[in-house]
């Protein structure tokens, strides 16, 4: 869906500021918003630039800079935090040779922290893209890793 075609989809609400955002970082392959994106929007909803970009710098779910096809966030809530995400983030760490908020070389993967996915019980945890994983080991963690570079060829 184009930038264009999302606007469209809304209203011209300042109530819809954060579905539009969504949609249109949705639709960019590389999962973030871009300068002229949040020039257009905040032309669309008639508010002021510095405004849209203030809110889309406040959540944690946008980006200004691109990232890779699937964006990993691993939860680093108190319950996922005493069940081992440490271990979880050092494994993501060294198993895809980047740090936290950076990409891969190749593109695939963004690895991110949030505060929490809301899977307590199956902690830790993390998410890919929209999927959520849950009951993570090292040995969860390749499969999951190897999976994904498999469906990106």
């Amino acid at each position: 869906m184009t930038r264009e075609e999302v606007l469209n989809k809304y209203g011209k609400s300042k109530d819809n500021l954060l579905y539009i955002l969504h949609d249109i970082q949705d639709s960019n392959p590389r999962h973030y918003l871009t300068e002229e994106d949040l020039k257009e929007v905040a032309k669309w909803l008639e508010l002021p630039y510095s405004y849209v970009h203030g809110v889309a710098t406040f959540y944690s779910m946008f980006s200004l800079k691109p990232r890779g096809k699937y964006i990993i966030r691993v939860c680093e809530s108190p319950t996922c935090h005493l069940m081992g995400a440490s271990n979880i983030i050092i494994e993501l760490v060294k198993s895809l040779g980047v740090g936290i908020g950076e990409t891969t070389k190749d593109e695939i993967f963004t690895l991110e922290l949030t505060s929490c996915i809301g899977v307590c019980g199956v902690a830790p945890a993390m998410m890919i893209n929209s999927e959520v994983y849950g009951n993570l080991t090292s040995e969860k963690i390749a499969q999951i890793i190897d999976e994904k570079r498999r469906e990106s060829k």
